[in-house]
């Protein structure tokens, strides 16, 4: 029996380790990583667009690409059906990318096989197999085992030879909030893979398509695409920080650039509103949204949020945090930590440090 092989925390800690790399920079890791969408999307286009620019080491949009041999497996096409895409896409190609329309199921030699191209081609830094279950054998036995053991085996050769193997995969006709539980298969699939890709259309009509991205190595990003002459172009990338960031409402922005060379403020919500000189029709909903954004937005620009139940309603209190207030702009009241500490639970209202130790 093979022995465990460990590595302890202090080398860890210390020892320089090679990073994961990506074939497609920010993008698409080395590791196994799965591409999935709805058929007739046009998944297939991308992935020539992605082979491509890899086996020339052009960039794909903006992202910078590691140049090497290519091998893809076109397992639902035909080479004239190829030959016809890329008398669309380019003009040129070069040697570099390999094509293949039939092969070995997972069962019954498709490691070898890939094995053995990689002996031909050992700069090879991408494989594309379109689709998984044209190498899979159909089992009634556990789903999950099967999806699992199916995409570690691939996962297992990729990191093997430290490349990238892409498996273009289908997705499921249901609605979901969450579009990586639209995959087909189980959770062993996407549990297995570095990195998860949809591909989804709001209409099969239209030439637009939002590409999702969650993964091990690879941050969560958006990425709006458009389909003309062919091709995949990139309109617009987002990153999670992004998107979040587009989610906080406007006026809090203009809340934090009011704050700007104040060291606190207090008051009612039309009170603030008025003085910041923004619509009376805030009022109702900015007390709610300064409670929401309190730990995430407000306090990373550096302002703390608290409010005091008064008997002609809720006041508004602001501070910088960490700083040292004084009485002006309506301010009456400290902080000196973040929030969620030291605020006692009094029903609806938060209560100050200072009030809680004078019995309010």
């Amino acid at each position: 029996m093979q022995q465990l092989q460990t590595v302890d925390a202090d080398t860890l800690l210390y020892e320089p380790l090679e990073k994961p790399s990506f074939v497609v920079d920010g993008l698409i890791p080395t590791g196994l990583s799965l591409f999935c969408g709805s058929q007739k999307i046009g998944k297939s286009w991308l992935m020539l667009k992605l082979c491509l620019c890899v086996s020339q080491g052009i960039p794909l949009w903006d992202m910078r690409t590691l140049e090497g041999d290519v091998l893809y497996l076109c397992l639902e096409d035909t080479f004239c059906r190829i030959q016809d895409r890329l008398f669309r896409l380019t003009d040129e190609a070069r040697g570099r990318l390999h094509f293949a329309v039939t092969s070995c199921k997972l069962s019954d030699g498709l490691i070898v096989q890939l094995e053995d191209y990689l002996k031909a081609y050992p700069d090879s830094r991408l494989v594309v197999i379109d689709t998984l279950q044209k190498i899979r054998t159909a089992s009634k036995d556990n789903a999950y085992a099967n999806d699992y053991g199916d995409i570690s085996l691939l996962k297992d050769f990729a990191d093997r030879h430290s490349l990238s193997v892409v498996v273009v995969h289908h997705i499921r006709k249901q609605n979901d909030s969450d579009v990586f539980n639209k995959v087909s298969g189980t959770t062993g699939l996407t549990g297995s893979a570095d990195a998860t890709f949809v591909l989804e259309k709001e209409s099969r009509a239209s030439d637009t398509a939002k590409l999702f991205v969650t993964g091990r190595d690879t941050p969560y990003q958006e990425l709006t695409l458009r389909f003309r002459d062919c091709s995949w172009e990139m309109v617009k990338r987002q990153t999670q920080e992004q998107l979040a960031a587009a989610e906080i409402p406007p006026v809090l922005f203009r809340v934090v650039s009011f704050m700007q060379g104040r060291q606190g403020w207090s008051g009612t919500a039309t009170e603030l509103l008025e003085v910041m000189g923004e619509s009376g029709e805030l009022s109702t909903v900015i007390t709610k949204w300064l409670n929401e954004y309190r730990s995430t937005f407000l306090y990373e620009n550096g302002i703390q949020y608290d409010y005091r139940r008064k008997y002609n309603g809720r006041k508004i209190i602001l501070a910088r945090c960490g700083g040292e207030h004084d009485s002006h702009d309506g301010y009456d009241g400290g902080f000196g930590m973040p929030p969620h500490a030291g605020m006692a639970d009094t029903g609806n209202a938060a209560v100050l440090p200072s009030e809680a130790q004078n019995g309010g």
